[in-house]
């Protein structure tokens, strides 16, 4: 007979995992990125007819990851547009980076309000194993939404600690693909990085886990191959998968 499924061998040496949030655990990605493309494609049509924002490979390649601020400037120097950095109290538009990154704020927070987001559900079954085998879970986020999206989606239980954007600026920690933000999280979970998996979806989150030095570094493509798993891997991946729940196996009574 068939029982609950158990954790993939590549998990078992392990003590810790920590997951990424938006598009690992949470469907959060796609509104993250519809936000982003409604604040630079009015910018881009007016700097002479550059092409629109790609709610794919811009989003996974330049902003998904990172704050608001890194991702605003990435995006922007892939194109070759350079914008003032601005003030912090700018306010939402296009003038400076900061004002961009104020506007794709405001478009996500209004989005915020007419969608609900839900839990992916195998990352749901891959937390419930794993609390099962009680090995501790962090969730990270550069957004400082994720703590009461985690809430929202009724998966906020399941982690023993959240290091979302609000304790990445309270702290000081560098964005990603700096590993600041996997190494605060395993600090907390009181195991060291070697010992501990990271699963993620966005390039420079992948690059993060390797440069931390994690014990495995999980990568989340979801995109049918336009981000392909040799561009994760390239990146520091040891695994893809399309979902989480592909980190688990059939268990037998």
């Amino acid at each position: 007979m068939t029982g609950a499924p158990l954790l993939a061998t590549a998990l078992r040496s392990l003590r810790a995992v920590v997951l990424d949030t938006d598009g690992v655990i949470i469907d959060s990605a796609r509104l993250h990125a519809a936000a982003w493309k409604d604040a630079f494609d009015p910018f881009l049509e007016a700097t002479g007819g550059q092409r629109p924002f790609d709610l794919v490979e811009d989003y996974l390649r330049h902003v998904d990851g990172r704050s608001r601020l890194d991702g605003a400037s990435a995006f922007l120097a892939s194109r070759g547009l350079d914008l003032p950095l601005g003030d912090p109290d700018d306010a939402p538009g296009s003038g400076t980076v900061r004002a961009l990154a104020a506007r794709k704020e405001q478009l996500f927070t209004a989005g915020l309000r007419t969608h609900t987001i839900e839990a992916w559900p195998g990352c749901v079954r891959l937390l419930d194993a794993l609390r099962r085998a009680r090995v501790p879970c962090a969730a990270v986020s550069a957004s400082r939404h994720a703590t009461e999206l985690l809430s929202a989606a009724g998966v906020l239980a399941l982690f023993q600690t959240v290091v979302d954007g609000n304790e990445v600026r309270r702290l000081g920690l560098p964005g990603k693909p700096d590993p600041a933000l996997f190494v605060e999280a395993a600090r907390r979970l009181d195991v060291p990085p070697r010992d501990t998996a990271v699963v993620e979806d966005a390039l420079a989150g992948v690059e993060a886990g390797r440069r931390g030095g994690f014990g495995l570094v999980v990568g989340v493509d979801r995109t049918g191959g336009r981000i392909s798993a040799a561009a994760l891997r390239r990146h520091g991946a040891d695994v893809v998968v399309a979902d989480p729940g592909e980190l688990l196996v059939a268990g037998e009574d």
